[in-house]
Parts: C-alpha cells; structure tokens; sequence
C-alpha cells in the first residue's frame, strides 16, 4: 500500500517544521517499515487526519483494530508517549506498545471520525469538559514534561515581532502571562493541546482523548484553548462576545477553575495562536482569532 501523506498535514508541516520536506518524503518507507516490524494489516490513512502527524487505521496480528500513528521531532513523540503512558488509558487513549521506535505509536482504535464536536454545542462542551477532567493527574516525577512557563515563555518570545497593528493585543497577552505565572505554579500533567476534536468516541469509554502535546501546569491552562472551540461559529453571531464571557464563567465553575485565570489564559492563547497565524500566511484564521481576543 502507498502511504501518501494527506495534503493538511503535508500544509500544516510545511508552516510549522523546518525539516518537514525531508521527514515527509521518507515518510511513506518509514511507514511501511513500521508496518513490517509489527506484521500488522493496513486498513487505510485516515483523511483529512491531524496536521502534525500520519495516521493509519491498521490491524494487529490477532486481527484487533489498532492506529498507527507516526509524527516528526518537531511534534513531540515521545512526550506524548510518556504521557499516555502515565495515564494508562485513563480519560485518554490506551498506548499498545509503550517502548517503542522514535516518532512511531501504536494506540488503541477508537472512532476516527466521530468526535465530541459533532455533538450540538452545549452537550460538546459539557462531554469535552468531563473528560479532561480525568486527565488532570499529578505529573510523574523529573523533569518529563516541559513546563507551562517554559512553552508559553518560547510562544511570548515569537509574539515580540509581531506587526505593529496588533501590538495592543499582544501586549495584553505578555501582560496577563506575567501576572498569571507570578503566583506559585499548580502542578498537573496537561493535555495541552485540548480541543472538541481531540475527544474521540470509543468503545471502553464514551469520549477519550487523543492526540495530547503534553505540559506540566495550571489546570486553567488546558481549559484555555477549549473555550474558543467553534470560533468561526462564536464571530458569526451578534451575540458571540456575551456567549463567550457565559462560556468561560460555566467551564470554570464545572471544572472548579478560577474564573479570571481561565479569561488571562484564555487572552493568552488566543493571541499567540492569531499571531502565529498570521507569521505563517494564514490571514483569515488570524483576523478570527484576534477578533476573538479582543472581546476578553
């Protein structure tokens, strides 16, 4: 079978990894050769798939339903790896072969394409909220895991040259990441990337998350990025900025998340992802994203 790369993630790797040309065009041998070493039965590459990784729908020698998953350096592998691990099936998906080649994951089969988001957006919110939850656990001991302060210092680094027309934005951001990260850090492994497409439909649980780009931190943190879910959606309606302020106020009392720490991360995340956009080409998800900043 020819492991193609789907066009999203061959996109996505162009704008954010430095060696992704080279990574990807020895992707299809190395994915035959991890298909080989674990004499395992492809089914398909999941499309559109992820934008840091190749996913492939494969079958274990005893026939059961697997994932294949392989990923650059610049994803972070091996911490999701060590993450997974850690959690050990616990509100995440369940790692089939702890140890094994760099880049290269087998997990668990769960739905591919259904996801909490194709739940109506009140039940979406409340389902992706139960199962990060589950995966706010105290982080193993050493330094595994890179630090909230140690990301979002890097983040505020690349946000120092952005286009003057955001500086008001951006210097908002700097500031409530100072503030948030002055008080003594709260210490739980984080997804780090959570969003309603990172929870999957499966069989031994109802949602369980995928695709984690773990950190060390404050739980506000996490629950940050879940609430622009739907953001296109949010800038659509009149009434975005209020349903935004109601969204944050219910995540934070559900998830028993400070309210004002959650909006700071929430501001921070925001503009670091619209600036991002914009340093990488993609102008219109930047404009929804600072339009989206700008009501926090």
């Amino acid at each position: 079978m020819a492991f193609e790369p789907p066009q999203r993630l061959v996109r996505a790797l162009g704008e954010s990894v430095p060696d992704a040309d080279d990574w990807v065009d020895k992707l299809p041998e190395t994915a035959r050769q991890a298909v080989a070493r674990r004499e395992l039965t492809v089914e398909r590459v999941q499309v559109p798939g992820g934008r840091s990784s190749l996913v492939v729908l494969v079958r274990r020698p005893d026939g059961t339903p697997a994932v294949l998953k392989l990923a650059p350096p610049r994803a972070r592998p091996e911490s999701e790896r060590a993450a997974l691990a850690h959690w050990d099936g616990r509100g995440a998906v369940q790692l089939l072969e702890p140890f094994a080649a760099e880049g290269v994951l087998l997990l668990e089969r769960l739905h591919p394409d259904v996801s909490v988001r194709s739940l109506p957006e009140a039940k979406a919110l409340l389902e992706a909220a139960g199962a990060l939850r589950r995966l706010w656990v105290p982080p193993p001991e050493g330094p595994v895991f890179e630090t909230v302060a140690e990301r979002t210092g890097r983040q505020a680094a690349a946000m120092r040259g952005a286009p003057a027309h955001v500086a008001g934005l951006v210097d908002a951001a700097l500031s409530a990441r100072e503030e948030l990260l002055s008080a003594p850090p709260e210490l739980r492994l984080l997804h780090g990337t959570f969003r309603q497409s990172k929870v999957l439909a499966g069989e031994r649980s109802p949602w369980l998350a995928v695709g984690p780009d773990p950190v060390v931190g404050e739980c506000a943190f996490d629950l940050a990025r879940l609430v622009r879910d739907r953001v296109e959606d949010l800038i659509a309606t009149p009434s975005g900025a209020a349903t935004t302020r109601r969204r944050i106020k219910r995540l934070a009392e559900s998830l028993e998340v400070d309210q004002d720490r959650l909006r700071g991360w929430t501001l921070f995340r925001a503009v670091e992802s619209g600036v991002r956009a914009l340093r990488v080409g993609r102008p219109k998800d930047a404009e929804l994203l600072l339009e989206f900043a700008g009501w926090l």
